[in-house]
């Protein structure tokens, strides 16, 4: 090592939890009892990380203790190793196990109906040791997931914000205006969305994009939608219109099941806006695990678009 070029510091793992659980608690006693130790041991612990670091990390008072700035830098990095070995741990248990990767999604109706099953299907025939966690939610439920964790990935519409996610394109697809064989709108090819306005819909939940969307385009025409009864199931949907109970707005092939069997017909909506994009988000593709990177470069193959 040249001369003048300072050692770099080699951080005890068992020291940096210590010193978290300080800081949580700004209570040196506290923090003891919670990891089952004597006060004296942690403040040893806590002196010789202050003695590493060449600067002071806590304030001493009567009532606890405070961070300094160099202790406030501290708990920042102590937490995001933390997680990283937390996260590592997780990761290598699986490989030990032979799962070799476990992926969360969240993701709308949408997607998860009409292209998410072959997709999976395909990665799976390649890394069958592959673990998937999937739950259907609205677009606004999916982006507080990514952002809170609870899920690696997330499936969208562009009409929802990902509020600071990182997102890609994954798939097109378009909205069609669903009618029972026998309406009067079945023979129609193409439809205005403002020529509609006046029929009933069954329509998705209030959270959900798609109302949404359906209802800022309503509310452009200055005829507010008639949504007569709200659910979350295509099929269901399906199943209202094809009984009289009002008009739907659907993606074409989410709706391509139902058509003969409950005798359905699709009416192209003549709106810039029918046509859709759905976009994968997630934290930081940069910081992801190598099994998460394998799965969003496959659900953006060129094949796919």
């Amino acid at each position: 090592m040249p001369l003048g070029t300072p050692s770099p510091m080699r951080y005890d793992l068992t020291s940096l939890d210590l010193f978290i659980s300080v800081a949580q608690e700004r209570n040196l006693t506290r923090a003891a009892a919670l990891k089952h130790l004597a006060v004296s041991a942690v403040s040893k612990r806590i002196s010789e990380l202050e003695a590493q670091a060449g600067a002071p990390l806590l304030i001493r008072n009567a009532r606890g203790v405070e961070l300094t700035p160099a202790g406030q830098s501290l708990l920042y990095y102590a937490r995001q190793l933390k997680q990283t070995m937390t996260q590592l741990d997780n990761e290598l248990s699986e490989f030990a196990s032979g799962v070799k990767g476990h992926i969360r999604i969240h993701g709308i109706t949408s997607a998860l109906s009409q292209f998410l099953p072959q997709d999976m299907a395909d990665f799976t025939a390649r890394y069958p040791q592959i673990r998937f966690d999937i739950e259907e939610r609205t677009g606004a439920a999916v982006v507080r997931a990514v952002t809170d964790e609870h899920a690696e990935l997330g499936i969208i519409s562009s009409q929802t914000q990902p509020l600071g996610l990182e997102t890609r394109v994954y798939r097109h697809d378009e909205l069609v205006l669903v009618v029972p064989a026998e309406h009067e709108l079945a023979s129609r090819r193409v439809a205005y969305f403002r020529d509609v306005l006046h029929h009933e819909f069954v329509g998705p939940h209030l959270d959900s994009s798609l109302h949404n969307l359906l209802t800022e385009e309503a509310d452009k025409h200055g005829h507010p939608l008639k949504m007569r009864i709200r659910i979350s199931s295509f099929d269901s949907m399906c199943r209202m219109v094809a009984n009289g109970l009002g008009l739907a707005v659907l993606p074409r092939s989410a709706v391509a099941p139902y058509v003969r069997s409950h005798r359905l017909k699709r009416v192209t909506l003549n709106e810039q806006w029918a046509q859709r994009t759905l976009l994968l988000v997630f934290k930081a593709y940069e910081l992801a695990s190598p099994t998460l990177k394998t799965f969003i470069d496959h659900l953006q193959a060129p094949t796919k678009k």
